[in-house]
């Protein structure tokens, strides 16, 4: 089963009137701190373009530490993570998060996932750049006895509630496929 669909930015009011009185939503607010340390002085620091390395660690306490640096196009070091590789990757991780998450409440047993997204920049002639799209592409198995269409809807959930799909002012789709594990034999 295939179906697609593409979230896009919008805005989400959090008032309403009830009775001629104002009642607001109570909203929990989540902090992320994280520590960039840029570890590629060759000693010259930026003197020019050219004298330094792009390499950096992402780290944040309690957490193995991330290797990065900038996109190779940009004189980056393509064995270490680079902000687009991590900007795809959250919204991967955190649209299958609420999957799983929706799938055991909603008693669908997910046995495998695997996600091939990609994301799509576009640089322009002075350097400045943006993203424009980012497809997901999960390809989930689901166990015999649970339902396809649900899952499938539980997809399309979750990619309404994922914090950073939600986040993004570009659109994000998601081209999920479900399989079925065979039946067991009688």
């Amino acid at each position: 089963m295939v179906i697609f669909w593409t979230h896009e930015f919008t805005q989400h009011k959090i008032t309403a009137t009830l009775a001629e009185a104002e009642v607001t939503m109570t909203a929990k607010e989540h902090r992320y701190t994280v520590t960039v340390l840029w570890t590629g002085n060759t000693g010259q620091g930026t003197r020019s373009y050219r004298s330094y390395e792009r390499a950096y660690d992402l780290c944040a306490p309690g957490k193995p530490t991330i290797a990065g640096s900038s996109d190779p196009a940009f004189r980056g070091d393509s064995s270490r993570w680079n902000p687009e590789d991590l900007l795809v990757g959250s919204l991967s991780a955190c649209h299958k998060l609420w999957f799983l998450g929706l799938c055991a409440q909603a008693g669908v047993v997910v046995t495998a996932y695997e996600d091939h997204a990609e994301g799509v920049m576009l640089e322009e002639a002075s350097g400045a750049g943006q993203f424009t799209s980012v497809t997901l592409k999960p390809v989930v198995t689901i166990s015999a006895e649970s339902d396809e269409t649900t899952a499938m809807a539980l997809h399309h959930q979750a990619h309404e509630l994922c914090f950073i799909a939600r986040s993004m002012n570009f659109p994000v789709t998601a081209e999920p496929i479900i399989k079925r594990e065979p039946s067991p034999a009688s």
